[in-house]
C-alpha cells in the first residue's frame, strides 16, 4: 500500500501546485451559499435544518465532480505522463487507487469547508446535528461515486472536454434513476422493478443519509459502485497498456 500512500501525495499535492484547487472549491462555496439562501429560501423557512444546503449537493455534483475527475487520465494520456506511469514498479490498480483517493480527499475538504453554514444553523437555533452530520457522509460518498465514474470514463479518452461530457451524462442517468418524477412515471411498472431502478440511482441513497439514517445498504451501494468502476478503470488502463 506504500505505492497507493505515494501515488496519493503526488496527485493531492498536485492540486494545490495549480490554480485549479482554488478555483474548484471557491466555485463549489459560492454555488452551495447562493442555492441555499437564495432557491433554498434558507431563512424563508423558519426551520433549524440544513435541508436546503443538502438537497442542491447531487445536482452541483453533477456538474463540479465531472469538471475535477476529467483530467485524471485523459491529461495523463494526452501528455504521454501515463508512459511513465506505467514504467514504474507499481500495480496500475495502485495507481487507480492512489489517484481516486487523492481526488476523493479534495473533493471531501471542499465540502467540509462548508462549515460555517453548520454553525450559522446552529446561532440561529437548535438543529439535529447528528441528522446534519450525517448528511455530510452522504455528500462525501455521493460525491465518491460521481468521482468513480468520471475516473473511469477519464481512462477511455484522451480528450477531457470528452470525458467532461459522457462523464455529466453517465452520471444524470444515475441521479435520475432516483429521481421522484421519474420514479412516478414508472408507477404503472411492478413495485419490484420501480425499486429496483431506484436502487441504482445516487438521489435514493443520499436521501436516505441525509435524513439522518445510515443503512447497511446505502453504504454497500456506495463501495459496490466505486469498487466496480474502478476495477473497470483499472482493465481499461490495462487494455490502453497492451495496445
Amino acid at each position: 500500500m506504500s505505492s497507493v500512500g505515494a501515488i496519493f501525495r503526488r496527485e493531492f499535492a498536485s492540486y494545490f501546485a495549480t490554480p485549479i484547487a482554488y478555483v474548484f472549491i471557491v466555485i463549489f462555496l459560492i454555488a452551495a451559499s447562493w442555492l441555499t439562501f437564495s432557491f433554498g429560501s434558507f431563512y424563508e423557512r423558519g426551520q433549524a435544518d440544513l435541508n436546503a444546503f443538502f438537497t442542491w449537493h447531487p445536482w452541483l455534483f453533477l456538474i463540479l465532480v465531472p469538471a475535477l475527475s476529467m483530467r485524471l487520465w485523459a491529461e495523463e494520456r494526452k501528455s504521454g505522463s501515463i508512459e511513465l506511469l506505467f514504467t514504474l514498479p507499481i500495480d496500475i490498480w495502485q495507481a487507480v487507487l492512489g489517484k481516486f483517493l487523492a481526488a476523493w480527499a479534495f473533493t471531501a475538504i471542499a465540502i467540509v469547508l462548508t462549515f460555517p453554514i453548520w454553525i450559522t444553523v446552529n446561532y440561529l437555533g437548535h438543529p439535529d446535528n447528528g441528522i446534519i452530520f450525517a448528511a455530510y457522509i452522504g455528500s462525501i460518498l455521493t460525491a465518491g461515486g460521481y468521482l468513480a465514474v468520471g475516473s473511469l470514463i477519464s481512462a477511455t479518452t484522451k480528450n477531457q472536454v470528452i470525458a467532461f461530457v459522457i462523464s455529466v451524462m453517465v452520471s444524470f442517468v444515475l441521479l435520475l434513476a432516483g429521481f421522484e418524477p421519474v420514479l412516478n412515471v414508472l408507477a404503472g411498472f411492478p413495485q419490484v422493478f420501480v425499486d429496483a431502478i431506484a436502487s441504482l440511482g445516487f438521489l435514493t441513497h443520499f436521501q436516505n443519509i441525509s435524513k439522518g439514517v445510515i443503512d447497511v445498504r446505502d453504504l454497500v451501494y456506495f463501495a459496490l459502485l466505486v469498487g466496480a468502476c474502478l476495477y473497470a478503470n483499472t482493465i481499461v488502463l490495462q487494455l490502453k497498456k497492451a495496445d
